[in-house]
């Protein structure tokens, strides 16, 4: 859909040099009065001009890493009176009247620390940049509103975009949380595995909970919805380890669990080590996070789905090795042909196949129609071989692989030589029978002559009449490849032969 695109200013546009920048003497601050009055206004013609009364709080953030409802409340983010101390409502998705919208401009027009954008659906959008910049997108020209703007002495120009447009739609595809997500978390905290979540709802802010098989559940139901969900490992409870090893310089992210069972965090530098041991002394466990993203180890991370179960968010986690192996799973579908490496053959005799930087398996039933011995008598590590798509299980992020779904099976082709006369050679000898390869091959299909179809007397030992090697003459009574069974007989073998 096309939209109207307007930048309204207070600066002149009479007053940029030659690239563009503001060379005019208006103050780059909000001035608390008439100009940040006439913006509201403005905002409420354009609003007033498109039909919207309500706006949806999207991607709200606050300055300063906080963590609501485990410290004293943060100081500077201007939304208090607005919103209740921890922040509920102000949220992704959250519905709040136009006048409520009209105060949340104003936070950011002074630059109090909160910042969202305001939109209704794709028909309506409200974003204040830097410097006083206020951008709004609407479906309808709004010429009544910008004549108002120009009333109030502020600049409304007409552009192709909003720049703060930009970098919403990154590429990849972000995990939800949806059933998929819970049943592999139950798992992860069953098996020991994930004991913290921490629940993201704006940027920069962040609540963590602690995880067991009976509160997991209740946990869920008290999340703000369309958070960003990261899954970490337990705490240490050598706290005095974990200061120990704070860096010697630079920031970092330390989280602990007091006495209570409350789980806090907070930034810290190293002239605040003191201050900090301090303050966690008789913490229960505890850990320190590096602010680079690449050294820090959650378990995998998600995002709310609303609902309905569709994902509107559109903030994206930090992917984790779990999450990418999830979006590849997302592109497989069963029955899907994949060409793969063959990375290593286990002693077990599962082989695993490299498809694409996800590690697949073959379980030894899928490598061949053909009896084998080893798993390496079908393929060799380093080989590429094409394979079909079995079993896609998302929770336990396995994939299984067939190699023997893509070739004709043989023993069909024996259905059609039911009747013939053979022969084979003995390959065991069992106390209900003798096993006889039917085919000129070593890998060829054995099939069972039962000792009554061995000879006309009651045979108890089967061994006195053949050894294994032995040739035998045999007729191929019945051949049941899904039972993967081929029935023999001696004796039907030799009246035939009977002149």
């Amino acid at each position: 859909m096309s939209l109207f695109v307007y930048r309204v200013t207070k600066y002149d546009p009479a007053d940029r040099d030659e690239h563009g920048s503001y060379i005019g003497e208006e103050d780059t601050t909000s001035d608390h009065g008439p100009v940040e009055a006439a913006y509201l206004q403005a905002i409420a013609a354009f609003a007033e001009d498109s039909g919207i009364g309500h706006l949806a709080i999207r991607e709200p953030g606050i300055s300063d890493l906080a963590c609501f409802g485990q410290e004293p409340e943060a100081d500077g983010h201007g939304l208090a009176g607005l919103f209740p101390p921890d922040l509920s409502g102000f949220h992704d998705g959250a519905e709040v009247p136009l006048s409520v919208g009209l105060e949340l401009v104003r936070i950011m027009l002074r630059g109090n620390g909160a910042w969202c954008r305001l939109a209704r659906e794709d028909t309506f959008v409200v974003q204040v940049g830097w410097d006083q910049y206020v951008y709004v997108s609407s479906d309808r020209p709004c010429e009544g509103a910008v004549a108002r703007t120009r009333a109030l002495g502020l600049f409304p120009e007409r552009l192709d975009a909003s720049p703060y447009d930009a970098g919403f739609d990154e590429p990849g595809v972000q995990r939800p949380a949806d059933e998929d997500f819970w049943d592999l978390l139950h798992r992860s905290v069953a098996m020991g595995d994930a004991a913290i979540l921490e629940e993201g709802y704006l940027h920069n802010v962040s609540r963590r909970h602690r995880l067991t098989e009976d509160t997991l559940d209740a946990v869920r139901a008290r999340l703000a919805p369309r958070a960003q969900l990261t899954v970490w490992p337990d705490l240490s409870p050598d706290v005095g380890a974990v200061l120990a090893s704070l860096p010697d310089e630079g920031p970092v992210e330390f989280v602990w669990e007091d006495r209570n069972g409350a789980i806090s965090s907070t930034l810290v530098h190293e002239s605040e080590y003191r201050e900090l041991a301090t303050r966690v002394a008789g913490a229960r466990a505890a850990a320190a996070l590096s602010l680079a993203a690449d050294e820090r180890h959650p378990l995998f991370t998600a995002v709310l789905p609303d609902s309905d179960g569709v994902l509107r968010a559109r903030w994206r986690t930090e992917p984790t090795p779990s999450d990418r192996n999830w979006a590849f799973m997302k592109t497989l579908r069963r029955g899907q042909i994949r060409t793969g490496t063959v990375t290593e053959i286990a002693t077990f005799g599962v082989t695993f196949v490299d498809i694409g930087g996800f590690t697949a398996m073959i379980n030894v039933p899928e490598l061949s129609w053909r009896h084998f011995d080893h798993p390496s008598d079908v393929v060799t590590v380093g080989q590429e071989i094409l394979t079909e798509v079995l079993d896609v299980d998302m929770m336990r992020e396995r994939v299984s692989l067939s190699l023997k779904a893509l070739q004709a099976d043989p023993m069909v082709l024996l259905t059609h030589r039911v009747g013939e006369v053979v022969t084979g050679t003995v390959t065991k000898v069992v106390p209900i029978g003798v096993f006889v390869r039917v085919e000129d091959r070593e890998d060829g299909f054995e099939g069972l002559v039962p000792t009554t179809e061995l000879c006309e007397d009651t045979v108890d030992h089967p061994e006195t009449l053949v050894q294994v090697g032995d040739p035998l003459l045999v007729r191929i009574l019945d051949v049941d490849p899904s039972r993967r069974r081929i029935a023999l007989s001696h004796l039907q073998a030799l009246r035939h032969e009977e002149p």
